[in-house]
């Protein structure tokens, strides 16, 4: 796809990026056939062909409106269509540009624009936690539409207080350890038991994901630069002097958007080597299973139940991570059962997507829960897995079937071999 750049884009980074991408694309479709929102409304304007086309004209200098802003806003970023592209067209950084330059080109209504205000600065802020308890104390007075999104409280449980020569760095993450803080205990106690080391550096915050895809991308680099800064000095004392060998995340949009620091931050001279370095050493918690498999064989005690299985979009489509949790859970005698049809389309969580878009989000929940759950009462699963915070809880909302974090189960299946 040839394209002519506006002056105002033609000398910038994020213009030259889009150029690059855009000249990788065929017009073939075969993403459409691939996208969430593409599926349910039929609108080519609402799958990345369509989106891509608006995103051309904009670079080429033609006024966007604020149609053009809710074709781009209703994308799940889920990059399913990566996944499908034969030409390998980088979709997912393609909608984050188009999208900064539209919000710095279209204002939002006042009332559109302080919810997402609310979310960039609520979400990573320290009070999140707090704001959080309070309203799962009067969590049986909210109204429904408030009440999905507040899970109910739950205990984390012991942290494990042993010292490994193997360590990671672990990533907490912004919102996971008000919501479910019992995914990252039990990520520490299940590595604990393989002879791995948790380390919780100071400083660490958001991943930077919830600012970036909110079209406000100096305030996503300023949280990544922050992450490198606290890690740095666990990474760069190497692992014979006691650093860490890897960045472990538990939380799959945040594995997503850490491997691509080393992209994002790659013109900039004071982080563009430390960032790659973060992205070479970043590990979906998934990617440790091959290990933990091996090290915990003969200390697991399996539920005999059958459990869902629902890969994130940012697991497969995001870092091209597939098979793994089935299967080396599989070689530890867990049943996981993945969705009867359509496991690789969305949920419907994207982040603040299901906030944003509830009604959309809310399809394509009820979609994807009818897969995993089936029709049929006597044959539903034990419990759904996942591996993804906003996963959990969007799905937790639609279904009384228990939503959890596979480590979780794994943690306790430990537990009860003891």
């Amino acid at each position: 796809m040839q394209t002519a750049l506006a002056p105002e884009y033609r000398d910038t980074d994020a213009g030259r990026e889009a150029e690059a991408i855009l000249r990788k694309c065929v017009h073939c479709g075969f993403c459409t056939a691939t996208c969430p929102t593409y599926q349910l409304l039929g609108d080519e304007l609402d799958g990345p062909r369509g989106r891509i086309y608006l995103i051309k004209q904009v670079l080429e200098g033609e006024q966007p409106t604020r149609t053009t802003q809710l074709h781009l806003d209703r994308c799940l970023t889920c990059r399913n269509c990566e996944t499908t592209c034969p030409s390998g067209v980088q979709y997912g950084h393609l909608i984050d540009i188009g999208r900064q330059v539209v919000e710095a080109k279209v204002p939002r209504p006042p009332a559109e624009a302080r919810k997402r205000a609310l979310l960039r600065e609520g979400l990573t802020s320290p009070l999140f936690g707090p704001a959080l308890r309070l309203g799962q104390s009067v969590r049986g007075l909210l109204p429904a539409v408030l009440k999905d999104k507040v899970p109910e409280r739950r205990a984390a449980g012991a942290w494990p207080r042993r010292s490994h020569p193997h360590k990671v760095l672990l990533l907490e993450g912004c919102v996971q350890p008000a919501m479910a803080p019992n995914i990252n205990a039990a990520t520490a106690r299940v590595l604990d038991a393989a002879g791995i080391e948790c380390v919780l550096p100071r400083g660490q915050g958001c991943c930077g994901a919830v600012r970036y895809h909110l079209a406000d991308g100096e305030g996503g680099l300023k949280q990544m630069r922050a992450n490198i800064d606290a890690w740095w000095p666990h990474i760069e004392r190497g692992v014979e002097q006691g650093g860490v060998e890897a960045i472990v995340i538990n939380a799959s949009g945040c594995g997503a958007m850490v491997k691509d620091y080393g992209h994002l931050l790659r013109h900039e001279p004071r982080y563009a080597d430390r960032a790659a370095k973060v992205s070479e050493l970043a590990r979906d918690l998934s990617e440790l299973l091959p290990y933990l498999a091996e090290a915990l064989q003969g200390r697991v005690r399996p539920p005999a139940a059958v459990l869902g299985w629902h890969a994130p979009c940012t697991l497969q489509h995001g870092m091209q991570l597939r098979g793994g949790v089935e299967q080396y859970l599989g070689a530890l005698g867990f049943q996981l059962r993945p969705a009867a049809q359509e496991g690789h389309l969305c949920c419907g969580s994207a982040g603040t997507y299901s906030v944003l878009q509830p009604e959309l989000a809310t399809k394509l929940r009820d979609r994807k829960l009818g897969h995993l759950l089936g029709d049929k009462a006597s044959e539903r699963p034990a419990a759904v897995l996942s591996a993804n915070i906003g996963c959990i809880t969007h799905l937790q909302s639609g279904t009384e079937v228990p939503v959890r974090h596979w480590i979780e189960v794994l943690d306790e299946a430990l537990i009860a071999s003891k």
